[in-house]
């Protein structure tokens, strides 16, 4: 039975990564949780491992979708004749990564090519839906099919899957790109309920810049999409 690789990327995660990597090893079919330490300048990489983790490093901060594709390959080179799925986690979901089973099972079965987490529990985020709408209304238009949480970075995917999407839309415009050119390509995509929170974006300066570049890469990933 094909075995499923836990991948998180993470930056300056270093108070809450080893509880999502101790977490991830919980999860039935995980038998491998790669950290992919993008830049951090804190001890994420150190507690990752220390948790359980192999750690793949990147000196300077390269973003998201450099950091799936680093966390993937470095599965490859470990996998074997029968390539584990792979299943992407924020790093700031601590021990509520634990309840990701859902999403394995459905790829595990040969019933979904992907799955995208659609959290159950909401935390009220300080943002006004700007970026979620316009990734929403942007898969829409691509592909017709429209999806609840177009952001959430919960995922897993096959291997076949991941490959024919590479290669990854940059920055935060990641997961809009993924999904439109797999359901383009006809893989099968599904939505799963799953008990998951992480951390709530706040309303400061730092939010709101954060925002910014997310709004700017989902518009970057649709244009290039059209």
């Amino acid at each position: 039975m094909t075995g499923t690789a836990a991948i998180i990327p993470a930056k300056n995660e270093e108070e809450r990564i080893a509880a999502t990597v101790a977490a991830a090893l919980t999860l039935p079919g995980v038998d491998l949780v790669v950290v992919v330490d993008d830049g951090s300048t804190d001890r994420t990489g150190r507690e990752a491992k220390a948790a359980g983790a192999r750690v793949v490093r990147h000196s300077r901060n390269r973003g998201k979708a450099a950091a799936m594709e680093s966390g993937a390959e470095a599965v490859r080179v470990l996998d074997g004749d029968d390539p584990r799925h792979l299943l992407f986690l924020d790093a700031d979901l601590g021990e509520t990564a634990r309840t990701a089973a859902p999403l394995i099972e459905p790829v595990a079965a040969g019933e979904a090519d992907m799955t995208i987490a659609v959290f159950v529990t909401r935390v009220k985020l300080g943002g006004h839906g700007f970026v979620v709408r316009l990734a929403r209304e942007g898969v829409e238009r691509a592909t017709g099919w429209t999806p609840t949480q177009p952001l959430n970075g919960q995922r897993c995917l096959t291997r076949a899957a991941f490959q024919a999407a590479l290669p990854l839309a940059r920055g935060f415009g990641v997961e809009t790109g993924l999904t439109i050119d797999l359901l383009r390509k006809g893989f099968r995509v599904r939505e799963v309920p799953v008990e998951m929170a992480h951390r709530a974006t706040g309303t400061d300066w730092r939010a709101q810049l954060h925002r910014a570049r997310q709004f700017r890469d989902v518009a970057r990933a649709l244009l290039a999409r059209r």
